[in-house]
């Protein structure tokens, strides 16, 4: 009799245990942050996660959130979409209550499909394609502008402040790049030019003599690329050694010092979009500050850490704000929140764009990046 109870209880008791280790209590809340941490854009990838870890870190020192530690779980796509999928599912399966990331828009949207499903908040620092947010996602969120906001700056700025019609425009025939090729295109057009040469190139390749030397038959005033730095580099000193007399100008994906340090002379005079000089946003400073002290050796804090900080702070605020991490009342908060930041006060509308996304030119100026131009009021 007794071994029958034993046996009985037993059989009560065991599901029980199994159940409490198969699903044990997480001692952290995790987030993913996504980008190309490796490779010929790993500088990019470095300063979404410089700005992931500060913000961690200043959380985890009050104390987490919830009573729990924040741990962030890094995802490398390497700019690569199916790598962007595979590192989704890959958060999913760990359990992140929410992503920062992706940093290339041919990523962010791929993976938003995997986030949506569960659903997971997604914020990206950096990706500006429009239809990131229009495709009636509610998880997917941007604290950047958009390429159509972008092109219609660049394209103004080319025709009505350089005073140039001549216009060679090249892409990299990525979902970025040749969205914001295509969007300074419509601008043009818009404003009566016609470009002159329109082609794509290959990322990742090392000689664009033959269709620089093809765009060189045109007579251009002005090269205009849409992509990422590392064939910006190759583009801006092929073109000049070609002899080919352009003002080259270009987007965010080349607003990087390794752009400057990689091109050398070539790049002297070139104009990059980007939006307005952080030093001068009074909620930055701060964070400006503690991105010194943390990394002394850096040459530059980079366009794009404090949008990272940023976005990591909106989940974090998000998770304590609902006091859970449950994915619907994330995305709900963060749709119907004022959120003040780092770059000030921030504001989603109903797709999961900024309200306010300015775009204003730079130009390189004895090896650095100068802000040339002011927000048009």
């Amino acid at each position: 009799m007794r071994k029958f109870l034993f046996l009985v209880l037993m059989a009560t008791l065991i599901p029980g245990l199994m159940a409490a280790n198969a699903y044990p209590a997480e001692e952290t809340i995790k987030l993913g942050l996504a980008g190309p941490l490796t490779g010929d854009q790993g500088a990019f990838g470095e300063q979404l996660k410089n700005g992931g870890t500060i913000a961690m870190e200043e959380w985890n020192e009050k104390g987490g959130v919830l009573g729990k530690k924040i741990e962030i779980i890094w995802g490398d796509d390497q700019h690569d979409p199916k790598q962007a999928v595979a590192v989704a599912n890959k958060f999913v399966n760990e359990g992140v209550v929410g992503v920062i990331g992706h940093f290339n828009s041919s990523c962010s949207i791929p993976a938003s499909t995997v986030y949506t499903k569960v659903p997971i908040p997604q914020i990206t620092p950096a990706s500006t394609n429009p239809q990131f947010t229009e495709r009636g996602l509610r998880n997917v969120f941007r604290v950047c502008g958009r390429d159509d906001q972008q092109g219609a700056v660049a394209a103004d700025f080319i025709v009505n402040t350089l005073k140039k019609t001549r216009v060679a425009v090249f892409h990299d025939k990525t979902t970025y790049g040749q969205g914001l090729a295509d969007e300074t295109v419509k601008g043009l057009k818009k404003l009566g030019v016609e470009p002159v040469f329109y082609t794509g190139i290959v990322q990742g390749d090392k000689d664009y003599t033959a269709v620089l030397t093809a765009a060189k038959q045109k007579n251009p005033e002005v090269l205009y690329f849409g992509g990422i730095h590392p064939e910006a580099i190759l583009l801006a000193k092929q073109s000049k050694d070609l002899g080919l007399n352009t003002i080259f100008v270009s987007g965010d994906g080349v607003f990087i010092q390794e752009f400057i340090d990689g091109a050398g002379p070539a790049a002297e005079g070139a104009y990059i979009s980007f939006t307005p000089d952080q030093e001068k946003i009074p909620e930055a400073q701060p964070f400006i500050k503690k991105f010194r002290q943390k990394f002394p050796q850096a040459k530059e804090v980079g366009a794009y850490t404090i949008y990272s900080y940023v976005a990591t702070n909106i989940l974090l605020e998000a998770i304590k704000g609902t006091n859970s991490t449950d994915g619907n009342k994330l995305i709900d908060y963060i749709h119907k929140t004022k959120f003040n930041t780092a770059l000030g006060p921030i504001q989603f509308d109903e797709k999961g764009d900024v309200l306010e996304s300015p775009y204003v030119f730079w130009q390189v100026k004895n090896g650095k990046f100068v802000q040339v131009q002011e927000l048009k009021k």
